[in-house]
């Protein structure tokens, strides 16, 4: 583990809005829309929160153990077998979670730009950039992030402004939808969106200051979630909530339908899509180099390197598992659905018992315990 800390606030809020804004940006409206209809704001709002909780609950875990790893100081709060256990299943989770994401977007530039391209093609061409980009520390990950932060948000900003002059309020009433039978899923579909934000465990112990990780957190949910909510606002504004149930990528549409003033572009899909292929390199770039991190520290290894293209055979295998576009977006859902009790009850549970023990890291990364406890 590196104990060089350089990393900004300003860096590690950056990260976390690269890895969070990502390939789930496109059918976002889509599943906002099924569970809420009208309200697909609302609920794309309350699935902010629930991801926000778990950010919370990580960064008052990062604060409390401030020079450890997520793995060290859960085996100092729980015992080294049942961390161990825990630490597996997340690196499976985040392992699966790159393997989904890398297909989404094979499957979406297969459709919508390079038809005669294998998927396969495609996705491997992806999950080899990300595994050659984790071959690098930890400051080269969070200046990579920082550099890509501004192509990501501007471009997007501008299409969700320059869409709602086509939106009609009547579209997006009642706010709390016709029927909230569904919201409850559909809350957790859009919460599992956020799980990237699990990234801030490696990010917390190489900060300057790592009481700042919650208002770094904080600021990178205000920007990620506020900017997925203007999204859903536009497109259930633009289409309305029954046109967006037949539309495969809401979002994609979206940008097809604006322009910029005086049509010096007609369509901003070309546009949105070359930023939209940024936001999944960032995002699956930092699933993978999680997963190959914790692998490394699951081990006491100082060099996560090795593992770099060690794990790419069996991110691939799984990706090109799903027989169809169909039954991948089922996947997505259930994955992101099941890995909520990981990325938010774990850490819940870690924290629970940290307080109940007593156990916290001092300024040298060593525990201490409560003497009452």
């Amino acid at each position: 583990m590196e104990n060089t800390r350089q990393i900004t606030t300003i860096q590690a809020a950056a990260i976390l809005v690269s890895t969070i804004i990502g390939v789930g940006v496109l059918p976002l409206p889509l599943f906002a829309v099924r569970a809420g209809d009208a309200g697909a704001p609302l609920v794309t709002f309350l699935g902010m929160l629930v991801g926000f909780i778990g950010l919370m609950l990580i960064s008052l875990l990062g604060m409390r153990f401030p020079k450890q790893s997520f793995v060290q100081y859960s085996e100092a709060i729980i015992g080294k077998w049942l961390a161990a256990i825990g630490t597996l299943l997340l690196i499976a989770f985040f392992a699966i979670l790159t393997s989904l994401a890398a297909r989404e977007f094979g499957e979406v530039v297969v459709t919508s730009v390079l038809k005669n391209t294998p998927l396969e093609v495609t996705v491997i061409v992806m999950l080899l950039l990300a595994a050659v980009s984790t071959r690098n520390n930890l400051v080269t990950f969070s200046y990579i992030h920082l550099f890509y932060f501004p192509f990501l948000l501007g471009p997007a900003l501008l299409i969700v402004a320059l869409s709602l002059k086509n939106a009609d309020v009547i579209n997006l009433q009642p706010v709390w939808g016709n029927d909230q039978t569904h919201m409850l899923p559909g809350i957790l579909t859009i919460a599992a969106l956020f799980q990237g934000s699990f990234v801030m465990t490696i990010v917390i112990p190489g900060m300057c200051d790592p009481k700042k990780s919650m208002k770094a957190s904080f600021i990178a949910m205000l920007i990620a979630g506020g900017m997925y909510v203007a999204i859903v606002i536009a497109a259930v504004g633009v289409f309305g909530s029954e046109e967006i149930k037949n539309l495969l990528w809401p979002t994609l549409e979206l940008a097809k339908a604006t322009s910029l003033p005086a049509n010096i572009l007609e369509r901003l899909d070309a546009a949105f899509l070359a930023v939209w292929v940024t936001a999944v390199f960032t995002t699956l770039f930092s699933s993978y180099y999680l997963t190959i991190r914790f692998i490394s520290n699951l081990f006491r290894l100082k060099d996560h390197n090795m593992f770099s293209f060690f794990l790419l055979p069996f991110v691939f295998i799984m990706a090109v598992i799903p027989q169809n576009i169909l039954q991948m977006y089922e996947i997505i859902a259930d994955v992101g659905r099941i890995g909520l009790f990981i990325t938010v009850g774990y850490p819940a549970f870690l924290f629970i018992i940290s307080l109940i023990r007593g156990k916290r890291g001092d300024r040298d990364g060593t525990q201490q315990t409560n003497p009452a406890s």
